[in-house]
């Protein structure tokens, strides 16, 4: 049947680079088949499975360096085009903010995207602006900077849901202390804590205090989301 493709024992099998299943017959000059149409004896199951790219972070970091943002959270694969201006200053209005505080109360580093912190073989997040213990910082390897002190995303249309649910849930999951969800078209901060169900959301100032630090860091919003 045109459109279809039937399967039987002597069909190739192998996973593309970005982990699709490609079907095709041993020795054949075609090239093996992408996307088939499967036969009705085969399960819906199985079709699932064929349709369904599970990503690892190795599958991201292989990606072509286009100028969007490629993440993955336990293999689903998350792509954010490129920031708008208004999100870039805000975020380093945050990062210089928080580079002046740490430089008085050393009790991390803060570094900002892009970035590639990872936690097991199918996360890899880029948080817009993070903080991580001076020890792991000073190792300048990705692979050593497993504790997030404090991690900021900051909203934009594109990567609300994400920001406020899939890597949410992963933050918290993993332990990040504080995380913080910059929204600047409704001018507040939501926090979120590893154990909280709900957040706290702050529309004057937000505050951070850090284990080692001698006074707490605040951020008035009105000066963080001031015009230019």
């Amino acid at each position: 049947m045109q459109g279809h493709v039937e399967l039987r024992t002597r069909q190739a099998r192998r996973i593309d680079p970005a982990g699709v299943i490609l079907v095709g017959h041993p020795g054949a000059a075609s090239p093996m088949v992408r996307g088939v149409h499967l036969p009705s004896p085969l399960r819906r199951a199985e079709l699932m499975r064929m349709a369904v790219t599970y990503y690892t972070a190795d599958l991201v970091r292989a990606l072509p360096d286009d100028g969007r943002r490629y993440e993955v959270v336990h293999g689903e694969l998350l792509v954010t085009p490129a920031a708008r201006a208004w999100h870039q200053e805000v975020a380093k209005r945050l990062l210089v903010t928080l580079d002046a505080y740490l430089a008085r109360q050393p009790a991390g580093h803060v570094l900002a995207s892009p970035a590639d912190i990872s936690w097991s073989a199918d996360t890899l997040v880029q948080p817009d602006v993070f903080v991580v213990p001076l020890d792991q910082a000073r190792t300048l390897d990705w692979r050593q900077m497993q504790t997030l002190l404090l991690a900021i995303e900051v909203l934009s249309p594109s990567t609300a849901r994400a920001d406020r649910f899939t890597k949410r849930r992963l933050y918290q999951e993993v332990g990040v202390a504080t995380y913080w969800i910059v929204d600047p078209e409704r001018r507040c901060v939501e926090v979120w804590t590893p154990e909280a169900a709900f957040p706290v959301v702050e529309w004057e100032a937000v505050s951070w205090w850090p284990a080692g630090a001698d006074e707490a860091l605040t951020v008035r919003l009105e000066e963080l989301f001031r015009p230019l």
